[in-house]
């Protein structure tokens, strides 16, 4: 059992671009209007002169939108091998892949993507049988943009209930069907949000939700205090039962999960995307009350593991890098708990199947997992793959094997069936592909930040290629919060980058969760600039040591990791020739006004909470800090029209700014997209042209021409391989 916290993740060598940049911006950018909007901060004058971009519903900025588009898809039109990569990536990105295997019931299920199907669809077979079609998502809609959010099954198999994704929108429909005939039930519920869903029995389930905004749109309407309710199969969702939350108990996230022994409800509460409470509520005893396990919000708890009146609970109270605990679920006291798995100096999450305990190890950002028993006891590790990412591990009590999946940032999954009564393994899914890994590595390197910090990034790039021997282009990613790890993980889009003598570079920042709680809270509130010192020291090791230079260095990130580049690049546009910020946080003065922004706080800090707090984050805001006169880098913005989770007023009002004060030729352009949200479930086609447009939009402003087939037949070449020069009417 896993509790769910929403925070809320290529070229030519010996090139030297033209100094003007071969893809220098003539074109006029749309006219945006400045309004005299003042806010006061603690006696500060703050100017928003785009507030008006805030309003997603209004015709004024519709027409924006249009515009914006138009200027950024009639520039890349015109980028000639545009079409080229991304037939390229096509070709990679068309193999079969597999998710790892499940059983519910007497089925065994899998994802299945024959290879550019828009969305990936789920098989069930039952024993050697022929696999059959279980929910095929690209039914859903014409476009593909109708998604499966989720499915979940009661104990025994014979009822499902999944959740569908309009235009990647967090708010989702849930559909229940009985698998054995296939026949949807009349249970179709609406307007559920960041919600898992846990089934007692046949009889009904618990799913989490808020109230529709009443204020501003639905896509943007601040969301403020979540509901646990339990349906009963049969009645309409107006009469279900609030269980936990709303006015009564308000926090932003809950969510509640049964045990697996159906005996015991499980609710986590948490005000914000870091520290939770735990509760519970036996569900043997009719009319049992709610107890409290654990209160406060000033640490992590969650119960991996529910069996024979036992809990085993993952926390990080007096344990940074998190320990595993059993108590009680009769008489949960955290303090009378006996330790089962201590922790280490390395950060520890936990899988379980068939009554066993799969310790996952980050070491460096690198998997490794070791096998327990209910008792503590270790029985053996589980062997080294490469360095990449473990992930899977995980089944009912019942079980007598499980599966296990390995993927890198040059390996694409490939999955194992794992006894662990034997210990031992065996290859199950290996993808067929239309490149060879093993033309390709990964190395790991240590560099160090501003203030001495020793920060671990992965490097991988054409095997044949000596990266330091001369400067070559490089993608720079990150992240850099919200206790995420950037574990390595498998993109076919890199892949067309790397065979043209790219390196990709991936630095595992603080405010992440790779060396435990202290990493992370290293780079949250007050210490956020650490994670933006991290990401600049990450560029300025990759030219110090002749890996690249500034005119071959691209900075990349989402989400939160928008928020890295607007703020690296604001910081420091001397540093970079190409920026990347997708999805962004880039109003740091009011973020927490929008949809489930306000549980962000934990990171961030608010504006509001101090005349000290609001300065710190007006110091790094992007939409804030960019300087009317200054060169900035070729930028190009990404959002989505259906975002809400990060809202796209953010996008609009830095791409708005840095329009207003670019003092170059290099261009800033955002692509809005339509009927796609803040990533998830998004088409393959979707994906395949935005990726396309994103190295194309790399390539040209680095002077560069995109052709693999001459890299890779002679990778030392001394030739360099340019841009002519553009012509006026580009």
């Amino acid at each position: 059992m896993k509790f769910l916290f929403f925070s809320v993740s290529l070229f030519l060598v010996n090139m030297t671009a033209n100094a003007q940049g071969s893809a220098s911006f003539k074109a006029k950018y749309p006219d945006t209007k400045m309004v005299d909007q003042v806010d006061d901060f603690f006696g500060t004058k703050v100017l928003d002169p785009y507030r008006w971009l805030e309003n997603d519903t209004s015709a004024e900025t519709k027409d924006w939108v249009i515009r914006q588009n138009k200027v950024t898809a009639e520039y890349l039109a015109k980028i000639p091998f545009r079409d080229k990569i991304k037939k390229r990536m096509a070709e990679i990105w068309n193999y079969e892949k597999y998710s790892a295997p499940f059983r519910e019931g007497a089925y065994t299920y899998f994802y299945k993507n024959n290879g550019l199907q828009n969305q990936s669809v789920l098989y069930r077979q039952k024993g050697k049988e022929t696999p059959k079609v279980f929910l095929d998502p690209n039914t859903f809609s014409k476009d593909g943009t109708t998604s499966l959010g989720g499915v979940d099954f009661s104990k025994d198999g014979s009822l499902a209930a999944y959740q569908l994704s309009e235009g990647g929108s967090d708010w989702r429909k849930l559909v229940v069907i009985n698998t054995k005939t296939m026949k949807r039930l009349e249970d179709t519920l609406y307007n559920i949000k960041f919600s898992g869903i846990s089934w007692r029995h046949n009889d009904g389930f618990y799913y989490s939700s808020y109230d529709k905004p009443k204020d501003g749109s639905a896509l943007s309407g601040k969301t403020q205090y979540h509901k646990l309710y339990y349906h009963k199969l049969g009645t309409p969702q107006a009469s279900d039962v609030l269980i936990f939350g709303g006015l009564e108990t308000p926090r932003r996230y809950i969510s509640g999960a049964v045990t697996e022994d159906q005996d015991y409800l499980i609710i986590s509460a948490a005000n914000s995307t870091y520290g939770n409470e735990l509760y519970i509520m036996n569900l043997k005893e009719k009319g049992s009350t709610i107890l409290p396990i654990a209160t406060g919000f000033d640490h992590t708890y969650d119960v991996v593991y529910g069996m024979f009146d036992k809990l085993y609970v993952l926390t990080d109270k007096d344990a940074p890098n998190s320990k595993l605990v059993r108590i009680s679920a009769v008489s949960p006291d955290l303090n009378a708990s006996q330790l089962i798995i201590p922790e280490s100096e390395n950060p520890l999450s936990v899988t379980t199947c068939g009554n066993k305990l799969f310790a996952h190890y980050l070491k460096n950002a690198l998997s490794e997992v070791k096998q327990y028993n209910t008792e503590g006891e270790k029985e053996m590790d589980i062997p080294s793959i490469g360095l990449g990412t473990l992930t899977g591990f995980s089944g009912k009590f019942e079980d007598t094997e499980t599966y296990f999946t390995f993927t890198s940032y040059k390996d694409p999954a490939t999955i194992y069936k794992y006894d662990f009564r034997k210990g031992k393994s065996i290859l199950y899914k290996k993808p067929k592909l239309k490149f060879d890994p093993k033309l390709f590595v990964s190395e790991q390197v240590f560099y160090a930040s501003k203030d001495g910090t020793k920060i671990p990034m992965i490097l991988t790039h054409y095997v044949m290629l000596h990266p330091q021997e001369k400067p070559r282009p490089v993608m720079l990613y990150g992240y850099g919060g919200f206790n995420v790890s950037l574990t390595p993980t498998f993109s076919a889009s890199n892949i067309a980058f790397l065979e043209n003598g790219g390196i990709y570079a991936v630095a595992n920042l603080r405010g992440g969760a790779e060396y435990g709680e202290n990493w992370h809270q290293a780079g949250t509130k007050m210490n956020k600039q650490n994670v933006f010192d991290d990401f600049i020291a990450a560029a300025e090791y990759l030219i110090k040591e002749n890996y690249t230079t500034k005119d071959l260095l691209a900075i990349s990130g989402a989400s939160n990791g928008g928020l890295l580049i607007g703020a690296c690049m604001t910081q420091r546009p001397d540093l970079f020739k190409v920026c990347f910020p997708a999805v962004g946080v880039m109003d740091m003065l009011r973020y927490n006004k929008f949809t489930a922004g306000a549980g962000w706080a934990s990171d961030y800090g608010t504006a509001q909470d101090s005349k000290e707090m609001f300065e710190y984050l007006y110091k790094y805001s992007p939409v804030h800090n960019v300087k009317p006169h200054v060169c900035y880098p070729a930028t190009m913005v990404t959002t989505a029209d259906h975002d809400d989770r990060v809202v796209p007023a953010h996008s609009f009002k830095f791409a708005a700014s840095l329009q207003a004060a670019q003092a170059c030729d290099n261009p800033v352009l955002i692509s809005i997209e339509t009927k796609a949200g803040h990533g998830a479930g998004k088409p393959t086609s979707m994906l395949l042209q935005e990726q396309a447009d994103k190295w194309s939009f790399m390539f040209w402003n680095m002077g560069l021409i995109y052709d693999p087939h001459e890299f890779l037949h002679d990778p030392t070449s001394k030739q360099p391989h340019v841009l002519p020069p553009l012509q006026e009417d580009h």
